[in-house]
């Protein structure tokens, strides 16, 4: 996982399409320096948002935009305010500088946690690469269409007690209640997940959208952006080593297909 070199904060694939799909908790790569101050279950990465990449490669052949960072969320996560504000208030999240898992195991070893000064430099080094980016391809997208989708690609295990009981839906549409998109869009792919049959979906539910969707979509101004916070269990297995499952995602990959379709005629058609 760590090289003498460090890699590129994020690939960029410019396309042609209003859309711009971000996957900001993909990346698995820790430096070596953070990886010194780090407990061994950093390395099994059990938080990431694992392979979505190829699970939204059709997004990309068909001529979408794409934003994927390498470095880990452990590192920085880059769907977090930059001066680490609770976009819950009153629930319990992880932070900018995870200190812990999703199951509240330590990160790193004590005495180990980041210091002002070091979470400052993760924020100058990896956030804000990733965002600087994310608005400049937005920009160029809205000024060749007029209209841009942001679409923030998210997944999760389908059992997290931490930040919700039971099972959580399949799809989890988030558009900050109405305010990042176009105020029925959610709720519009939520109703065709629904008679698509075989998934459960929930517009602006548990994950109503992180800092990103909060902070890009701009509906008023031609950019509309949701999150998609897709159960795990759809498309992959769940414990480690954590495989892709490719009858799972060979099911879930046409339905991802015709949300984004949809999405991008509703932003089109949006006042």
């Amino acid at each position: 996982m760590n090289t003498l070199t460090e890699p590129a904060i994020f690939a960029l694939r410019r396309g042609n399409l209003p859309l711009l799909i971000s996957m900001p908790h993909v990346g698995t790569h820790i430096p070596g320096d953070v990886a010194a101050t780090m407990t061994d279950v950093a390395n099994a990465l059990d938080d990431c948002d694992w392979h979505l990449e190829r699970l939204y490669a059709f997004a990309a052949s068909r001529g979408a935009s794409m934003l994927v960072p390498t470095h880990a969320r452990y590192v920085i996560d880059l769907n977090r305010p930059p001066d680490n504000a609770n976009l819950y208030p009153g629930q319990d999240t992880t932070g900018l500088l995870p200190v812990d898992t999703f199951d509240k195991t330590p990160l790193y070893h004590p005495g180990g946690e980041p210091t002002p000064g070091e979470i400052e430099r993760r924020r100058a080094r990896y956030w804000q690469p990733y965002h600087d980016a994310l608005a400049q391809e937005l920009a160029r997208l809205k000024a060749l269409h007029g209209k841009v989708l942001l679409w923030e690609a998210h997944s999760i295990r389908s059992t997290v007690p931490r930040f919700f009981e039971g099972r959580l839906p399949d799809f989890n549409f988030g558009t900050a209640n109405g305010t990042s998109a176009a105020a029925t869009l959610a709720d519009a792919l939520a109703a065709t997940v629904l008679r698509h049959g075989g998934y459960t979906a929930v517009a602006n539910g548990r994950f109503k959208g992180g800092y990103i969707t909060r902070q890009y979509g701009r509906p008023g101004a031609g950019v509309h952006a949701l999150q998609l916070e897709l159960s795990q269990i759809t498309y992959m297995h769940e414990t480690r080593p954590y495989a892709y499952d490719d009858e799972r995602a060979a099911r879930i990959e046409p339905l991802l297909e015709t949300l984004i379709e949809e999405a991008l005629v509703r932003v089109a058609d949006s006042a």
